[in-house]
């Protein structure tokens, strides 16, 4: 990871990277337009002042008069508002560009990321998508907004200065002119090895902040397992790390900064000597000393600032770049153009288009492996659903038992093969058509933030008050609103961490029947749940599944005795079909599961 980062720093600038925004800049042509404008205008008046004060020293201090200093000063006046106006419209311009064009970028990426397939989210972090939303997209927006503008006056007023320089006295000006390309070559230098270690301190500073995260987030966790010390341990070598890369990079500002001093003051004492006996001897006035003299306190820091905010611009390509590979991110899973023209997309939906669905699922020569995988999961694998079946699958932890659903769903495709729904291959159906009418209940449910109500109404966004009750009270999740303070009111908190992970499944349970889907996928959606609940549940369950196409990927055995076909799934195979009477007489791998659970069982009823 070091080496990547020590790359990104060193990289040259490219303008194809940076083109590839310009779909996001285009709206805010103008502002940038006028911002660069007012802030030329700015960089122009800067330069006037130098001019300004050797005219005041040249015909009012030393002609001692004040002959025309009304003029003199309502110039001043009409300059120093015509660059208060500039400043004034130029940030104005500027936050406009940095706030819409970063909040332009975060509903992009946003957007983006609800279209990507399942598999984008099973490969890439958490951590590594909210980066990409929220760090980045503000580097890039600031970057265009100001870091552009900024080396823009920097540029005008560094060539304007000499200009009026050699204007003023070509002899003095090529004195700096002599320094300048040392000051510039020093500040490339170390402009670069310092955006280099500065890019490592933001590489463990991430890495700090993942360990803060992990150190909260994980604290019951660190206390029941004892490992403090080896956390404090951990934490301790990566603060090491952001030590010995910060102080590298002041080390070298230590260096850096005293070197382009003493070059300025190099050329500041070559104007003043030099300067000093040309108006003793007559050859110039003390005013066009004095403009020089600020010319060259002036010059050097805005050539410092070029090549600082140019090293931060080739820094930025790496930010773009990221959002845009995150924007260019095809969707494993996706609609062709004339489904969706048909049938809309995820967004717009045309749902008075959606055909009625029955349930009827058929897996058809259907060969599989995972994206990033190598080898097949199935293989030429062949199983038809008639509607209303209730499939179980089991197997030992890992086995793969979520695959078979995952491809009924539709979160992931057959490499080979067809998965046909009512008969028609749903690649010839929207995505969403489906997605609407099945009801998930997974084994870790996830709550959004908000109250019990709003949770299960996400099942079905125009359900009233009381047909959220209702579903609440058909798999007795109302059993948990009763306890709580404020009831279906109640907040669940971040992630639904107010609740247990049972009281949880009751609601995500009740989200599903909520949606009176066609199909529904129960993963381990009791395994949470006490006993007494889990036997209530169950015979709601039997009731609910009437007449709908059903999964159940299951770890408790004896809750799908009743399933009309149980497969079993071993090192992502599925070995073995059939009912459980079947697979109870073959005497197999569904067997030796069942008997050493029913074993366990009751070895615990005995204690």
């Amino acid at each position: 990871m070091e080496n990547k980062t020590e790359f990104e720093a060193n990289k040259s600038f490219d303008f194809a990277i940076w083109k590839k925004l310009g779909i996001f800049m285009k709206p805010y042509k103008k502002q940038l337009a006028t911002s660069v404008l007012f802030i030329v205008i700015c960089s122009i008046v800067d330069i006037c002042y130098p001019l300004l004060q050797k005219y005041a020293i040249d015909n009012y201090i030393a002609n001692s008069t004040t002959d025309g200093m009304g003029m003199f000063v309502l110039l001043y006046l009409c300059l120093i508002i015509i660059q208060t106006v500039s400043v004034i419209i130029f940030v104005r311009c500027c936050m406009k560009v940095d706030m819409r064009l970063g909040r332009d970028l975060k509903k992009a990426s946003y957007f983006h990321l609800q279209k990507l397939s399942l598999s984008y989210y099973n490969t890439n972090s958490v951590g590594y998508m909210m980066a990409r939303v929220m760090s980045d997209t503000t580097k890039i927006s600031g970057m265009v907004a100001w870091g552009i503008n900024d080396v823009m006056w920097a540029l005008f007023y560094v060539a304007g200065s000499f200009l009026a320089m050699f204007f003023l006295n070509y002899k003095l000006a090529l004195l700096i002119l002599i320094i300048v390309p040392l000051i510039a070559g020093s500040t490339v230098y170390f402009q670069r090895k310092i955006l280099s270690a500065n890019r490592k301190v933001r590489h463990v500073n991430s890495q700090i902040t993942g360990d803060f995260n992990e150190g909260i987030g994980g604290a019951k966790t660190s206390k029941t397992l004892s490992i403090e010390t080896f956390n404090d341990e951990s934490f301790a070598v990566t603060t090491s790390k952001m030590k010995k890369h910060s102080y590298h990079a002041q080390v070298l500002n230590a260096f850096y900064i005293p070197i382009v001093s003493f070059c300025s003051s190099i050329a500041i004492a070559f104007v003043l000597v030099q300067g000093g006996v040309m108006v003793m001897s007559d050859l110039i006035l003390l005013g066009t000393l004095s403009a020089f003299f600020s010319y060259a306190i002036g010059i050097f820091e805005p050539i410092q600032q070029i090549a600082r905010i140019i090293a931060d611009i080739i820094s930025a390509q790496a930010n773009i770049e990221r959002v845009v590979n995150l924007l260019e991110e095809n969707p494993v899973v996706f609609d062709t153009d004339d489904i969706i023209e048909k049938y809309g997309d995820s967004f717009e939906p045309k749902t008075e288009n959606f055909e009625p669905i029955l349930g009827d699922i058929e897996f058809k020569n259907v060969w599989f492996k995972y994206p990033d995988g190598t080898d097949y999961i199935l293989e030429d694998f062949n199983l038809k659903i008639p509607a209303g079946t209730n499939v179980a699958i089991v197997g030992q932890t890992g086995a793969g038992k979520s695959t078979l659903v995952n491809l009924a769903c539709r979160f992931f495709e057959p490499t080979k093969g067809e998965v046909l729904i009512d008969g028609i291959d749903y690649k010839k159906r929207s995505q969403l058509w489906l997605h609407q009418n099945i009801g998930y209940v997974l084994q870790n449910p996830h709550l959004f933030s908000g109250s019990v109500m709003e949770n299960i109404r996400y099942g079905r966004l125009e359900a009233t008050d009381a047909e959220v009750i209702q579903a609440s009270k058909a798999v007795f999740a109302n059993t948990v609103v009763d306890k709580l303070k404020d009831g279906y009111n109640c907040d669940v908190g971040e992630g639904g961490d107010r609740l247990s992970t049972g009281e949880k499944q009751l609601i995500s349970f009740a989200r599903a029947v909520i949606r009176d889907p066609k199909i529904f996928v129960l993963d381990e959606a009791t395994s949470s749940i006490d006993t007494l609940t889990e036997q209530l549940i169950q015979e709601a369950i039997a009731h609910m599944l009437k007449g709908r196409t059903s999964f159940l990927i299951a770890h408790r055995l004896s809750t799908i005795r009743h399933a009309d076909i149980i497969l079993v799934v071993h090192d992502g195979k599925i070995i073995e079909r059939g009912t459980h009477d079947e697979l109870l007489f073959q005497k197999g791998e569904y067997y030796s599961l069942y008997t050493k659970q029913f074993m366990l069982e009751m070895q615990e009823d005995v204690i």
